[in-house]
């Protein structure tokens, strides 16, 4: 299977004056959806129902959710990890700084080192 790309003219927002040039950008070929992916971990065993895996994955989330909040990174061996990142606004001083200047958090995920080999074998094919 490859990864569908299409091909989008830009300009360089440092220079409007300058030509534009043409850049790959990946184009979803569709989108599996959590119900989805329970069904097919659960069809490559024998042991548990697509029920049984959403629950479980359902779970994941609210425990992932709440050790995020506290700060902590959540490490999944070779999965992957998450970790809370965020934006601020500048401060005179440290004194004058206060949590009312951060913004635009996010969930960062940082794919561990299967996912990663992965990215090593695609294949591109023009949308």
């Amino acid at each position: 299977m490859a990864v569908p790309y299409v091909t989008i003219e830009r300009g360089n927002p440092g220079n409007p004056d300058a030509p534009k040039k043409w850049y790959a950008q990946s184009k979803s070929s569709g989108e599996l959806t959590f119900r989805k992916l329970a069904k097919e971990i659960a069809s490559s065993s024998t042991t548990v129902s697509d029920t049984d895996v959403m629950a479980v994955l359902n779970e994941l989330v609210k425990v992932i959710g709440k050790h995020l909040s506290e700060g902590k990174i959540v490490r999944m061996s070779d999965f992957g990890s998450f970790q809370i990142t965020f934006k601020s606004k500048a401060s005179e001083t440290k004194e004058k700084f206060n949590a009312s200047l951060i913004h635009s958090p996010k969930i960062t995920f940082r794919p561990g080192i299967d996912l990663k080999e992965n990215l090593n074998n695609l294949k591109y094919v023009k949308a």
